[in-house]
């Protein structure tokens, strides 16, 4: 048996396919995979309790943001308030990302309205990023610049200016205490010429040695803290295969798939990877876990996911619905309403006819109302839907490679 604070066990494998069922171990109790990650980006999933999540929610585990956790209330005041899990009362396991992703989103996507995925190729105008995002915008800096060593880059709170270097993202992690914690990554844009790529990719290679190094020289967070390596690439896949190879023969306790895809090769991207990652250790998919999502991710290998568009959509109105059909596999379909619209205010139908906690207690109607009043209820409950939805859809993946 390994020592090692966060480990994995496969259960069971789904037949023609990369798909597993297992269980990470981490100091905070069992996650049981495939599991969704419910993002808590500041220490709080916006407008749901940790009590909420227990109780309609049901998720497994949570994932803050170590950039906006450094900003504020500070990385040292989160670990004297006894770090992550005490700070927030959540007595269940957690994750932090590196603030690698906040190196995309101050430098190449800043402005820009960047997720996760691209739309297609297209000229340095649009640099076929998604449309711009007055949210996404107002949650990062506006200057970012990046070297061998690290990243210099500018708070969207007042200014100032700031540096992270794989050490000191490290750092910041030993201090907000998570079970999982990541290697300092490059994430670049999914346009960037390829010669780019392969600097950058290389880079996030050497990062990932200083960030293992860094960690192994605090006895006390490698007692509690696992860590994992971020492959990178961009959607070359000759290149996505070569960091995998790298980061696989580094002594991690599991990765994460970082960068940016296109939703149409998002499957084979992961595949490749995949195939090559040691199968006894869990594997992140970063920032994408949308339902048409999660099925894709599982099929191709990866064990977790996280994403912040269900309390995104819901924070707007928007909700996941159950239609009511199923796929080949048995799994339910799913399509987006936004209350918003004026066809719901006389909609007194329930909000979703599945199980959920929320979905069949409140109308359309009401939520309609709530959210044209501006009421804070609102988002609150559209938010606990939309994570109950995204949570159940991943355990019933789950149970269906249980049961294959």
């Amino acid at each position: 048996m390994s020592n090692a604070p966060v480990s994995f066990k496969v259960e069971q494998n789904k037949s023609g396919t990369l798909g597993r069922a297992g269980v990470i171990s981490t100091p905070h109790g069992n996650i049981e995979t495939p599991a969704f990650v419910v993002v808590g980006t500041k220490g709080t999933v916006k407008s749901v309790k940790p009590e909420d999540m227990e109780r309609y929610v049901g998720n497994q585990v949570a994932l803050a943001n170590t950039y906006h956790l450094f900003l504020q209330p500070g990385d040292q005041l989160v670990k004297e308030m006894g770090g992550l899990n005490h700070m927030m009362r959540w007595d269940k396991p957690t994750m932090t990302d590196s603030g690698g992703f906040q190196v995309f989103s101050l430098g190449a996507a800043f402005g820009k309205g960047v997720t996760k995925f691209a739309k297609g190729e297209s000229s340095d105008e649009n640099a076929g990023l998604n449309v711009y995002s007055k949210e996404l915008a107002t949650q990062h800096g506006k200057l970012c610049v990046i070297d061998e060593e690290g990243v210099t880059f500018t708070s969207h709170i007042d200014g100032s200016m700031h540096r992270f270097t794989p050490e000191r993202s490290i750092e910041i992690q030993h201090n907000i205490g998570a079970d999982i914690i990541i290697a300092f990554d490059e994430c670049t844009s999914p346009t960037a010429e390829k010669e780019y790529q392969i600097e950058a990719m290389h880079r996030t290679h050497r990062w990932a040695k200083r960030s293992i190094l860094a960690h192994k020289q605090n006895y006390e967070a490698l007692k509690t803290q696992g860590i994992y390596g971020v492959v990178q690439g961009g959607r070359h896949l000759d290149l996505r295969q070569e960091s995998a190879k790298t980061l696989a023969a580094m002594d991690f306790d599991g990765f994460g798939i970082g960068g940016s895809f296109s939703k149409e090769d998002l499957g084979e991207s992961l595949k490749v990877v995949n195939e090559i990652l040691p199968e006894n250790k869990p594997r992140h998919l970063l920032g994408i876990g949308e339902p048409e999502d999660i099925l894709h991710g599982v099929l191709n290998g990866c064990d977790t996911f996280d994403c912040v568009a269900p309390t995104r959509l819901a924070r707007t109105g928007t909700i996941y619905h159950n239609t009511g059909e199923v796929d080949e596999f048995g799994l339910p379909k799913f399509t987006k309403l936004n209350l918003i619209n004026s066809q719901y205010q006389r909609d007194f139908t329930s909000l979703d006819n599945s199980e959920s906690p929320i979905g069949y207690t409140y109308t359309k109607a009401y939520l309609a109302h709530l959210f044209k009043a501006k009421e804070m209820l609102g988002p609150h409950l559209a938010s606990l839907h939309n994570l109950w939805t995204i949570v159940d859809y991943t355990k019933k993946v789950r149970n269906l490679i249980l049961n294959s």
